[in-house]
């Protein structure tokens, strides 16, 4: 009996001290990286572009002096081909891509009445800077898998710049080449067979007429849009009990078994500013004096005197069949001012002929 109350008497003594405690804690919440970026190496030329400027005291006529003396180190270009390039064009190479502007929007008009709108891409002065070998080019981003015909990278460059608004390290890319540094770089991946020597013009010859490409470019940016702008959606009723809903996107079906939302749902969010690429477009003209493509539609990505990468078409049944410049061309034979397409209207043709019966 004493042994009994001598148990309740500790445990109820227990009790009093547990429940006398106070237990304080701190909650530390983890920080979590919502989709970090990738850890992917710069490529060999991207560098520091624009240095600090400077007032130097330099007068019009030294300043006239320093470009002469560029212009004459410069601007090495080879005029004619390399005498151990004589490979032939068959399907399956490929060929370098260009860089060119967009400068607007021209309709023209087909044989049959039919009309058409027309982009105008302006080729800029193209030129190779340096070409890296399919065993010497280290790509960013290793692909994974077993690559079957491996591709060489020629870093072309275009739209001459001042040398004295680039850095030294900048500048340092053109110095093998023998060119003028350049406003933009691009990298497009060729044949072996295609390699190209450093200082090689690219002009809008590069492509026939009749032959389909395909266009590179940076959309515009929209900001933030709303669904009705960015998904094109129909919005609701203006009347009829709708209240603040008119331009919502709605039920976005969150419910039932799922009980989430599905990624790629179309929800309000940031437009444009996003590279996309227009395929099997058709080229209609070519200027050979001012190096201008006349490309089929009227929606290639990027605002008037945006930059765009013009590519061979990676259709199948668009591919050409015969022949083209390879791997470019080298001039050396007189060439129309304007190059029509046999389906296209020329203005100074007649619009009506008459046979005699």
């Amino acid at each position: 009996m004493a042994l009994a109350l001598s148990t309740k008497s500790t445990i109820k003594l227990l009790e009093e001290k547990l429940f006398s405690l106070t237990i304080s804690y701190v909650s530390v919440r983890e920080r979590h990286k919502l989709n970090p970026k990738p850890r992917l190496r710069n490529p060999t030329w991207f560098t520091q572009k624009h240095r600090v400027s400077f007032t130097d005291p330099i007068t019009a006529d030294n300043q006239e002096f320093l470009k002469e003396v560029v212009q004459d180190q410069c601007n090495n270009v080879p005029s004619e081909p390399p005498k151990d390039l004589d490979v032939v064009w068959r399907p399956g190479l490929q060929r370098t891509g260009v860089i060119a502007r967009k400068i607007g929007i021209y309709p023209m008009w087909l044989k049959n009445g039919k009309k058409i709108s027309t982009t105008l891409l302006q080729v800029l002065d193209n030129q190779v800077i340096k070409y890296y070998a399919p065993e010497s080019y280290n790509p960013m981003k290793q692909r994974v898998g077993r690559i079957v015909n491996k591709k060489g990278c020629l870093l072309l460059g275009a739209e001459q710049g001042d040398p004295s608004e680039f850095t030294r390290e900048y500048c340092g890319i053109f110095k093998d080449s023998g060119v003028i540094p350049k406003k933009t770089l691009a990298r497009f991946f060729v044949s072996p067979d295609a390699a190209l020597p450093p200082g090689t013009m690219i002009s809008a010859l590069h492509f026939r007429v009749g032959n389909f490409v395909d266009v590179r470019g940076l959309t515009i940016d929209r900001g933030f849009q709303g669904v009705m702008k960015r998904h094109g959606f129909k919005g609701m009723p203006a009347s009829h009990g709708v209240t603040k809903t008119h331009r919502r996107g709605g039920n976005i079906g969150g419910g039932g078994e799922k009980a989430r939302v599905w990624p790629g749902t179309k929800m309000p969010g940031h437009m444009g500013n996003r590279y996309r690429t227009l395929r099997g477009l058709k080229i209609w003209r070519i200027n050979t004096k001012y190096n201008v493509l006349y490309v089929s539609g009227q929606n290639i990505p990027g605002a008037t005197n945006s930059i765009v990468f013009i590519y061979d078409t990676k259709i199948s049944p668009k591919r050409p069949t015969e022949p083209v410049p390879f791997p470019t061309y080298w001039g050396g034979e007189e060439v129309p001012e304007n190059i029509f397409d046999k389906d296209l209207h020329e203005f100074g043709e007649p619009t009506i002929v008459f046979k005699e019966q």
